[in-house]
Protein backbone atom coordinates (compact mmCIF):
# COMPACT_ATOMS: atom_id res chain seq x y z
CA UNK A 1 0.00 0.00 0.00
CA UNK A 2 2.12 3.31 -1.30
CA UNK A 3 -0.90 5.31 -2.37
CA UNK A 4 -3.52 6.17 -0.85
CA UNK A 5 -7.17 7.46 -2.80
CA UNK A 6 -9.09 9.37 -0.16
CA UNK A 7 -12.71 10.63 -1.02
CA UNK A 8 -14.25 13.58 0.27
CA UNK A 9 -11.21 14.82 1.90
CA UNK A 10 -12.14 18.50 1.95
CA UNK A 11 -14.68 17.62 4.15
CA UNK A 12 -15.13 17.47 7.76
CA UNK A 13 -13.95 13.92 9.18
CA UNK A 14 -12.20 13.67 5.63
CA UNK A 15 -9.03 16.65 6.39
CA UNK A 16 -8.95 15.78 9.43
CA UNK A 17 -8.14 12.00 8.93
CA UNK A 18 -5.95 13.51 5.97
CA UNK A 19 -4.19 15.28 8.99
CA UNK A 20 -3.80 12.44 10.74
CA UNK A 21 -1.55 10.48 8.35
CA UNK A 22 0.59 13.00 7.51
CA UNK A 23 1.30 13.76 10.90
CA UNK A 24 1.41 9.69 11.58
CA UNK A 25 3.32 8.39 8.20
CA UNK A 26 4.88 11.35 6.38
CA UNK A 27 6.06 10.44 3.31
CA UNK A 28 5.77 6.32 3.85
CA UNK A 29 2.20 6.90 1.45
CA UNK A 30 0.97 9.42 -0.89
CA UNK A 31 -2.33 10.84 -0.72
CA UNK A 32 -4.36 11.79 -3.62
CA UNK A 33 -7.43 13.55 -2.31
CA UNK A 34 -10.45 13.46 -4.27
CA UNK A 35 -13.41 15.97 -3.18
CA UNK A 36 -16.02 17.40 -5.63
CA UNK A 37 -15.81 20.27 -3.61
CA UNK A 38 -19.94 20.83 -3.07
CA UNK A 39 -20.60 23.06 -0.45
CA UNK A 40 -19.71 20.80 2.53
CA UNK A 41 -16.47 20.74 0.90
CA UNK A 42 -13.68 23.41 1.56
CA UNK A 43 -10.03 23.42 0.08
CA UNK A 44 -9.02 25.30 3.30
CA UNK A 45 -9.59 22.58 5.20
CA UNK A 46 -6.57 21.11 4.11
CA UNK A 47 -4.20 24.26 4.22
CA UNK A 48 -2.23 22.80 6.97
CA UNK A 49 -1.27 19.50 4.43
CA UNK A 50 -1.23 20.83 1.21
CA UNK A 51 2.04 20.47 0.66
CA UNK A 52 1.76 16.63 1.61
CA UNK A 53 -1.11 15.67 -1.23
CA UNK A 54 -2.21 15.38 -4.44
CA UNK A 55 -5.42 17.10 -5.07
CA UNK A 56 -8.25 15.88 -7.70
CA UNK A 57 -11.48 17.58 -7.96
CA UNK A 58 -13.87 15.17 -9.13
CA UNK A 59 -16.93 13.56 -8.89
CA UNK A 60 -17.45 9.99 -7.25
CA UNK A 61 -20.62 8.91 -9.96
CA UNK A 62 -18.15 9.70 -12.48
CA UNK A 63 -16.82 6.78 -13.47
CA UNK A 64 -14.67 7.63 -16.36
CA UNK A 65 -13.12 10.11 -14.30
CA UNK A 66 -12.65 7.97 -11.10
CA UNK A 67 -10.52 5.28 -13.49
CA UNK A 68 -8.28 7.66 -14.88
CA UNK A 69 -7.67 8.80 -11.33
CA UNK A 70 -7.17 5.14 -10.62
CA UNK A 71 -4.72 4.78 -13.38
CA UNK A 72 -2.95 7.99 -13.10
CA UNK A 73 -2.06 7.75 -9.80
CA UNK A 74 -1.28 3.87 -9.20
CA UNK A 75 -4.17 4.01 -6.54
CA UNK A 76 -3.82 0.82 -4.40
CA UNK A 77 -5.70 1.87 -1.52
CA UNK A 78 -9.13 3.82 -1.02
CA UNK A 79 -10.54 5.71 1.74
CA UNK A 80 -14.17 6.70 1.23
CA UNK A 81 -15.45 9.49 2.74
CA UNK A 82 -17.72 11.55 0.42
CA UNK A 83 -21.19 11.57 0.86
CA UNK A 84 -24.09 13.40 1.34
CA UNK A 85 -24.34 13.80 5.29
CA UNK A 86 -27.14 16.22 6.68
CA UNK A 87 -30.35 14.57 7.16
CA UNK A 88 -32.59 17.67 6.93
CA UNK A 89 -31.43 18.50 3.82
CA UNK A 90 -32.04 14.46 3.04
CA UNK A 91 -35.70 15.15 3.84
CA UNK A 92 -35.94 18.44 1.20
CA UNK A 93 -33.84 17.01 -1.27
CA UNK A 94 -33.96 13.16 -1.13
CA UNK A 95 -32.62 12.42 -4.77
CA UNK A 96 -29.10 14.10 -4.70
CA UNK A 97 -28.65 11.91 -1.42
CA UNK A 98 -29.04 8.86 -3.83
CA UNK A 99 -27.03 9.43 -6.38
CA UNK A 100 -23.97 10.64 -4.08
CA UNK A 101 -24.22 7.77 -1.59
CA UNK A 102 -25.40 4.57 -3.46
CA UNK A 103 -24.52 5.82 -7.09
CA UNK A 104 -21.59 7.32 -6.34
CA UNK A 105 -20.11 4.38 -3.41
CA UNK A 106 -20.90 2.10 -6.37
CA UNK A 107 -19.27 3.65 -9.14
CA UNK A 108 -16.25 3.76 -6.72
CA UNK A 109 -16.14 0.05 -5.54
CA UNK A 110 -16.90 -1.04 -9.21
CA UNK A 111 -14.22 0.88 -10.88
CA UNK A 112 -11.75 -0.60 -8.05
CA UNK A 113 -12.95 -4.02 -9.30
CA UNK A 114 -12.35 -3.22 -12.78
CA UNK A 115 -8.90 -1.65 -12.07
CA UNK A 116 -7.70 -4.01 -9.16
CA UNK A 117 -9.01 -7.36 -10.39
CA UNK A 118 -11.62 -9.33 -8.24
CA UNK A 119 -10.02 -11.09 -5.59
CA UNK A 120 -7.41 -8.11 -5.16
CA UNK A 121 -6.09 -7.63 -1.72
CA UNK A 122 -5.97 -3.62 -2.40
CA UNK A 123 -7.88 -1.89 0.54
CA UNK A 124 -10.80 -0.11 0.17
CA UNK A 125 -12.57 1.10 3.60
CA UNK A 126 -16.14 2.55 3.61
CA UNK A 127 -16.91 4.94 6.10
CA UNK A 128 -20.75 4.88 7.21
CA UNK A 129 -22.74 5.43 10.48
CA UNK A 130 -24.54 4.21 12.84
CA UNK A 131 -27.93 6.24 11.78
CA UNK A 132 -28.34 2.90 9.24
CA UNK A 133 -29.49 1.02 12.23
CA UNK A 134 -32.07 3.31 13.21
CA UNK A 135 -33.38 4.33 16.48
CA UNK A 136 -32.38 3.22 20.28
CA UNK A 137 -34.49 3.16 23.41
CA UNK A 138 -33.51 3.95 26.77
CA UNK A 139 -31.29 1.11 26.57
CA UNK A 140 -28.57 -1.08 24.35
CA UNK A 141 -26.23 -0.25 22.21
CA UNK A 142 -25.74 -0.98 18.21
CA UNK A 143 -23.18 -3.33 17.54
CA UNK A 144 -21.83 -4.72 14.52
CA UNK A 145 -25.13 -7.41 14.48
CA UNK A 146 -27.53 -5.47 14.63
CA UNK A 147 -30.42 -5.19 12.45
CA UNK A 148 -30.38 -2.30 9.37
CA UNK A 149 -33.52 -0.46 9.71
CA UNK A 150 -32.45 3.17 8.33
CA UNK A 151 -35.66 6.14 9.49
CA UNK A 152 -34.63 8.71 7.21
CA UNK A 153 -33.16 8.78 3.11
CA UNK A 154 -29.75 9.90 4.42
CA UNK A 155 -29.38 6.77 6.27
CA UNK A 156 -30.81 4.15 3.94
CA UNK A 157 -28.84 5.63 1.06
CA UNK A 158 -25.69 5.31 3.42
CA UNK A 159 -27.15 2.05 4.52
CA UNK A 160 -27.63 0.81 0.88
CA UNK A 161 -24.25 1.76 0.40
CA UNK A 162 -22.72 -0.08 3.31
CA UNK A 163 -24.79 -2.94 1.56
CA UNK A 164 -23.34 -2.38 -2.20
CA UNK A 165 -19.66 -2.85 -0.26
CA UNK A 166 -20.49 -5.63 1.06
CA UNK A 167 -21.91 -7.89 -1.79
CA UNK A 168 -18.44 -6.41 -4.09
CA UNK A 169 -16.27 -7.83 -0.48
CA UNK A 170 -18.81 -11.27 -0.70
CA UNK A 171 -19.22 -11.67 -4.76
CA UNK A 172 -15.55 -10.34 -6.17
CA UNK A 173 -13.74 -11.18 -2.50
CA UNK A 174 -12.65 -7.39 -2.90
CA UNK A 175 -10.78 -6.53 0.53
CA UNK A 176 -13.61 -4.19 1.31
CA UNK A 177 -14.33 -3.39 5.20
CA UNK A 178 -17.13 -1.15 6.51
CA UNK A 179 -16.92 1.17 9.29
CA UNK A 180 -20.15 2.53 11.41
CA UNK A 181 -19.58 5.71 13.70
CA UNK A 182 -21.18 8.09 15.76
CA UNK A 183 -21.86 11.40 16.06
CA UNK A 184 -18.56 13.38 15.20
CA UNK A 185 -17.50 16.53 16.54
CA UNK A 186 -14.55 19.09 16.24
CA UNK A 187 -12.68 21.24 13.57
CA UNK A 188 -13.64 21.77 10.26
CA UNK A 189 -17.21 20.66 10.84
CA UNK A 190 -19.80 22.24 8.17
CA UNK A 191 -21.46 25.01 10.42
CA UNK A 192 -25.01 23.56 9.25
CA UNK A 193 -24.49 20.49 11.95
CA UNK A 194 -25.51 20.69 15.29
CA UNK A 195 -22.66 21.61 17.19
CA UNK A 196 -21.27 24.39 14.91
CA UNK A 197 -24.82 25.84 14.05
CA UNK A 198 -25.26 26.31 17.75
CA UNK A 199 -21.88 28.18 18.23
CA UNK A 200 -22.66 30.35 15.59
CA UNK A 201 -26.18 31.57 16.68
CA UNK A 202 -24.80 32.02 20.23
CA UNK A 203 -21.46 34.26 19.25
CA UNK A 204 -24.35 35.93 17.68
CA UNK A 205 -26.93 36.24 20.39
CA UNK A 206 -29.34 34.95 18.27
CA UNK A 207 -32.01 32.45 19.06
CA UNK A 208 -31.44 28.45 18.81
CA UNK A 209 -33.87 26.15 17.56
CA UNK A 210 -33.90 22.95 19.88
CA UNK A 211 -35.85 20.35 17.61
CA UNK A 212 -38.74 18.86 20.31
CA UNK A 213 -37.95 19.20 23.80
CA UNK A 214 -33.89 18.28 22.74
CA UNK A 215 -34.38 15.08 24.67
CA UNK A 216 -32.86 13.39 21.88
CA UNK A 217 -29.55 11.41 22.34
CA UNK A 218 -26.32 10.55 20.83
CA UNK A 219 -23.24 9.31 21.16
CA UNK A 220 -20.52 11.77 20.80
CA UNK A 221 -17.29 10.33 19.06
CA UNK A 222 -14.42 13.40 18.96
CA UNK A 223 -13.32 13.45 14.87
CA UNK A 224 -9.42 12.47 15.39
CA UNK A 225 -10.50 9.43 17.63
CA UNK A 226 -12.67 8.57 14.80
CA UNK A 227 -9.79 9.01 12.32
CA UNK A 228 -7.52 6.73 14.41
CA UNK A 229 -10.15 3.82 14.32
CA UNK A 230 -9.85 4.43 10.55
CA UNK A 231 -6.62 4.29 10.44
CA UNK A 232 -6.64 1.13 12.21
CA UNK A 233 -9.26 -0.77 9.91
CA UNK A 234 -7.05 0.92 6.75
CA UNK A 235 -4.56 -1.65 8.23
CA UNK A 236 -5.67 -4.45 9.98
CA UNK A 237 -9.66 -4.88 9.21
CA UNK A 238 -11.01 -7.91 8.05
CA UNK A 239 -12.39 -8.01 4.81
CA UNK A 240 -15.54 -8.08 4.40
CA UNK A 241 -16.46 -6.94 7.78
CA UNK A 242 -18.21 -4.34 9.96
CA UNK A 243 -16.64 -2.56 12.51
CA UNK A 244 -18.55 0.14 15.25
CA UNK A 245 -16.95 3.28 16.19
CA UNK A 246 -18.59 4.66 19.01
CA UNK A 247 -17.40 6.81 22.38
CA UNK A 248 -19.51 5.78 25.07
CA UNK A 249 -20.29 9.66 25.02
CA UNK A 250 -24.22 9.98 25.26
CA UNK A 251 -26.07 13.46 25.89
CA UNK A 252 -29.06 14.65 24.77
CA UNK A 253 -29.21 17.90 22.38
CA UNK A 254 -30.43 20.25 24.94
CA UNK A 255 -27.85 19.46 27.27
CA UNK A 256 -25.56 20.14 24.54
CA UNK A 257 -26.77 23.43 23.47
CA UNK A 258 -26.40 24.55 27.26
CA UNK A 259 -22.96 23.61 27.17
CA UNK A 260 -22.46 25.30 24.08
CA UNK A 261 -23.91 28.67 25.81
CA UNK A 262 -22.55 28.10 29.03
CA UNK A 263 -18.42 28.08 27.59
CA UNK A 264 -19.37 31.12 25.66
CA UNK A 265 -20.88 32.93 28.83
CA UNK A 266 -24.67 33.35 26.91
CA UNK A 267 -27.78 32.85 28.27
CA UNK A 268 -29.85 29.99 28.04
CA UNK A 269 -32.93 32.00 27.34
CA UNK A 270 -31.64 32.11 23.91
CA UNK A 271 -32.93 28.31 23.68
CA UNK A 272 -36.14 28.38 21.40
CA UNK A 273 -37.82 24.60 20.79
CA UNK A 274 -38.98 23.91 17.47
CA UNK A 275 -40.89 21.34 15.66
CA UNK A 276 -39.35 18.01 15.91
CA UNK A 277 -37.43 16.93 12.84
CA UNK A 278 -39.49 14.34 10.80
CA UNK A 279 -38.73 10.56 11.55
CA UNK A 280 -36.66 11.67 13.86
CA UNK A 281 -34.41 8.97 15.75
CA UNK A 282 -34.54 9.04 19.47
CA UNK A 283 -31.06 7.60 20.68
CA UNK A 284 -27.79 6.24 19.35
CA UNK A 285 -25.53 4.27 21.02
CA UNK A 286 -22.56 2.53 20.16
CA UNK A 287 -20.50 -0.91 21.56
CA UNK A 288 -17.24 -0.72 20.06
CA UNK A 289 -16.21 -3.82 21.48
CA UNK A 290 -15.31 -5.39 18.40
CA UNK A 291 -12.98 -2.66 17.22
CA UNK A 292 -11.20 -2.33 20.63
CA UNK A 293 -10.95 -6.74 20.94
CA UNK A 294 -9.68 -6.56 17.55
CA UNK A 295 -7.57 -3.69 16.19
CA UNK A 296 -7.44 -2.35 19.59
CA UNK A 297 -8.78 0.80 19.46
CA UNK A 298 -10.40 2.90 22.34
CA UNK A 299 -11.42 6.77 21.95
CA UNK A 300 -8.73 8.82 23.86
CA UNK A 301 -10.91 12.19 24.06
CA UNK A 302 -13.27 12.80 26.93
CA UNK A 303 -16.23 14.44 25.18
CA UNK A 304 -15.69 17.45 28.58
CA UNK A 305 -11.90 18.36 26.81
CA UNK A 306 -13.26 17.50 23.59
CA UNK A 307 -16.25 20.26 23.41
CA UNK A 308 -14.14 23.03 25.34
CA UNK A 309 -11.37 22.30 22.34
CA UNK A 310 -14.19 22.37 19.68
CA UNK A 311 -15.67 25.51 21.03
CA UNK A 312 -12.67 27.36 21.33
CA UNK A 313 -11.26 26.38 17.69
CA UNK A 314 -14.16 27.82 16.37
CA UNK A 315 -14.23 31.09 18.38
CA UNK A 316 -10.16 31.27 17.40
CA UNK A 317 -11.50 30.16 13.37
CA UNK A 318 -14.95 32.18 12.92
CA UNK A 319 -14.75 31.81 9.21
CA UNK A 320 -15.64 28.30 9.59
CA UNK A 321 -19.14 29.35 10.93
CA UNK A 322 -20.01 31.80 7.89
CA UNK A 323 -22.48 30.64 5.04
Amino acid sequence: MKNIMITGAAGFIGANFVELMVKKYGEKYNYIVYDKLTYAGNIHNLDNVKDKITFVQGDICDFNQVMETYKKYNIDAIVHFAAESHVDNSIKTPFIFTQTNVLGTHTLLEAAKQYWGEGSKNKFVHVSTDEVFGSLGETGYFTEKSPIKPNSPYSASKASSDLIAFAYAETFKMNVSVTNCSNNYGPYQHHEKLIPHMISLALQDKPLPVYGEGKNIRDWLYVEDHCEAIDEVLHNGKKGDRYCIGGHNERRNIDIVKLILKRLNKPESLITHVEDRKGHDYRYGIDPTKIHNELGWLPKTKFEDGIVKTIDWYVENPEYLMK
